[in-house]
C-alpha cells in the first residue's frame, strides 16, 4: 500500500490517541482492499472543515483512499473491541467490519475520527463478511447529514464509495464503503467491555481517556468519574430530546450504539415519523418495539444505567456507597430530559417562558395529533406558518379550544407575536428526510446508478428551517399504503 508524500499533501494530519489505550481495547488491522473503488458522493464542504483538500481526495487517490486500499501517512488502522446490550441481552461484540483510519487534527484545533464502515473482515467480525451495501451506505450518508442540518449532535459522512464488487444479503447487492467522521467512537459499550474483560487499571486509563477527549473541564483531582457519569447522563438527556422533538426513530438503540460523547451513530434502521405516534416502529428487527418513538427516551435512561453499572469500581471504594452514588445520578436522568424536551417543546409553540399549565397544552395538542394521524412535522409547520387552516385538525371542536387557549398563552408573555413566530421558525423543521423521499432517492441511484435525486436532496436538507418554495415541494406527505414503512440493518 502506497503511504507516499502526495498522500500526505492531501491534509492529512493524524495524531493517534486510541492506539496508545491498552490492547484489550483494540486489535491491529488493515481495511481489505477492493477490486474498483469509485466515489459516489463526496463532501465537499466537510473536507474543508477537516483541513483536507476536496479537489485532491474526490479523486481516483480519494477513492482508494476511502476503499482502504491505500493508507494515508500517519494512520494506524485499527478495529475497536467493546460490548453491548442487543435488545437487552449483554454480547461481547467489535469493530465486525469497521476500521479506524485515526484520529484527524483538524484547523480548529479538534480531533476527530476516521472510520471506514464496510470495509471487510476484521477479528471481531463473528462470521460477518464485514462488508456493507450501497443502499445502507447512502442512506447513513443522507440521514446524518440531515441530522447535522438540524442541528443534532451527528457523525458526519464524509463519502461513499462503490467498491465495484457486490455483497450477499437476502441477494446479491452493490458494495460500498462509508467512511465516517466522529468526535470518537467510545460507546457505553466501550466501558462494559473493559468493566467485563479488563482490570481495573485498564477501565480507570478509559475514563481518563474519555475525560480528557471529551469532557477536558472536569477536574481530575476531586471526583473525575462521578462528573463523567453526570456530564454523560447530560448529553444524552439533551440528545435524546433533540431526537423527540423533530420525530426521528434511532431504531437500534443498543448500548454499543451510545456514544460518550453525545452524538447520535449508527444510522442503521432509523427513520422519520410521519403521522404522529409514540408507538411507531419501523425497524424490521424490533418486533416488540423496545425502540418505538415514545420509549426512547426510557431506553436512553436505561443504557445510562449500563454505563453507570460498568463505572461502579471507580465511583468509590465502598460497593455499595459506589451504587447508591450510581443510582441518585441515574434517577436525575428523567427529570433532564424533561426540561430540554419541555423546553424545545415550549420552542415549537413560540413560548419563552414556563408557565404551569404548559405541560397540559402540549399533552393535549400530541393527544389530538395522535387521535387524528395529523402529520408531525407539518403540523408545527402550519401553526408556525399561521396556517391552522391546513391541519388535519382544524373544525374539530377540541382543536378550536386548544388554539384559543395557545393564543391567549402567547399573549401573556412579554415577547411579541413576531418574536414567537421566529422562535417557531428556528425550532420547526420545514423539511426532514421523509422515509418515501429517502427511498426514492436510493432507489435512483441503487437501480439506475442515478444520483440526481439524492445530490438534490442533500442540499435542501443542508438548511431544513428556511420557508422557500424549493422546500415546499419536500414537504409533502407519503401516499396512504397498506404495508407499514419498514428499515433494515444492512449487515
Amino acid at each position: 500500500m502506497n503511504k507516499g508524500k502526495e498522500i500526505k499533501d492531501a491534509g492529512w494530519n493524524f495524531d493517534n490517541s486510541y492506539a496508545r489505550l491498552p490492547e484489550l481495547t483494540f486489535t491491529r488491522t488493515q481495511p481489505v482492499p477492493v477490486s474498483s473503488p469509485e466515489i459516489i458522493v463526496f463532501n465537499d464542504s466537510l473536507a474543508e472543515k477537516l483541513g483536507l483538500d476536496p479537489a485532491r481526495l474526490s479523486s481516483e487517490e480519494g477513492a482508494a483512499i476511502f476503499a482502504g486500499n491505500e493508507i494515508p501517512e500517519g494512520a494506524e488502522p485499527l478495529a475497536q473491541a467493546y460490548a453491548g446490550h442487543q435488545f437487552g441481552h449483554f454480547n461481547r461484540l467489535g469493530d465486525g467490519r469497521a476500521v479506524l483510519l485515526g484520529e484527524q487534527l483538524i484547523p480548529s484545533g479538534e480531533r476527530v475520527d476516521i472510520q471506514l464502515k464496510g470495509s471487510g473482515r476484521t477479528p471481531y467480525s463473528r462470521g460477518g463478511d464485514g462488508r456493507a451495501a450501497l443502499g445502507p451506505m447512502l442512506r447513513e450518508y443522507i440521514i446524518s447529514e440531515a441530522m447535522h442540518g438540524l442541528g443534532i449532535p451527528t457523525t458526519r459522512s464524509l463519502a461513499v464509495v462503490a467498491t465495484g464488487e457486490s455483497i450477499l444479503r437476502e441477494k446479491n447487492l452493490p458494495g460500498a464503503i462509508l467512511t465516517r467522521v466522529a468526535s470518537s467512537h467510545i460507546r457505553v459499550g466501550t466501558f462494559q467491555f473493559v468493566a467485563a474483560w479488563g482490570s481495573l487499571e485498564e477501565l480507570r486509563t478509559l475514563a481518563d481517556y474519555t475525560i480528557q477527549r471529551h469532557y477536558p473541564n472536569i477536574d481530575l483531582e476531586k471526583t473525575p468519574y462521578l462528573s463523567l457519569l453526570q456530564e454523560t447522563i447530560k448529553r444524552q438527556a439533551k440528545l435524546i430530546a433533540k431526537w423527540q422533538l423533530v420525530g426521528f426513530i434511532h431504531g437500534v438503540m443498543n448500548t454499543d450504539n451510545m456514544t460518550i460523547s453525545g452524538e447520535t451513530i449508527d444510522y442503521g434502521p432509523c427513520a422519520f415519523m410521519d403521522a404522529y405516534d409514540p408507538t411507531t416502529v419501523f425497524s424490521s428487527i424490533d418486533r416488540e418495539g423496545r425502540y418505538a418513538y415514545g420509549n426512547q427516551p426510557y431506553i436512553g435512561g436505561w443504557n445510562l444505567a449500563r454505563f453507570a453499572e460498568s463505572l461502579i469500581p471507580l465511583l468509590h471504594e465502598d460497593p455499595d456507597e459506589a451504587v447508591s452514588i450510581a443510582q441518585h445520578e441515574i434517577s436525575r436522568y428523567s427529570k433532564l430530559f424533561q426540561k430540554y424536551w419541555g423546553t424545545g417543546m415550549r420552542a415549537k409553540l413560540g413560548l419563552f417562558n414556563e408557565e404551569e399549565d404548559d405541560e397540559s397544552l402540549i399533552d393535549t395538542l400530541l393527544g389530538m395529533m395522535q387521535k387524528h394521524k395529523a402529520d408531525f412535522t407539518n403540523t408545527f409547520r402550519y401553526l408556525t406558518n399561521e396556517k391552522p387552516e391546513e391541519t388535519v385538525l382544524f373544525g374539530k371542536e377540541e382543536f378550536t379550544k386548544w388554539y384559543e387557549g395557545w393564543q391567549g398563552r402567547l399573549e401573556r408573555q412579554e415577547e411579541s407575536k413576531g418574536s414567537a413566530i421566529q422562535l417557531m421558525k428556528r425550532s420547526n423543521p420545514v423539511v426532514i428526510p421523509r422515509n418515501h423521499r429517502v427511498e426514492e432517492a436510493l432507489k435512483a441511484a441503487e437501480e439506475q446508478g442515478d444520483f440526481t435525486l439524492m445530490n438534490k436532496f442533500l442540499k435542501v436538507l443542508e438548511k431544513p428551517y428556511e420557508h422557500t418554495p424549493e422546500h415546499e415541494a419536500y414537504c409533502t406527505v407519503p401516499e396512504p399504503s397498506g404495508a407499514p414503512y419498514r428499515t433494515y440493518c444492512g449487515t
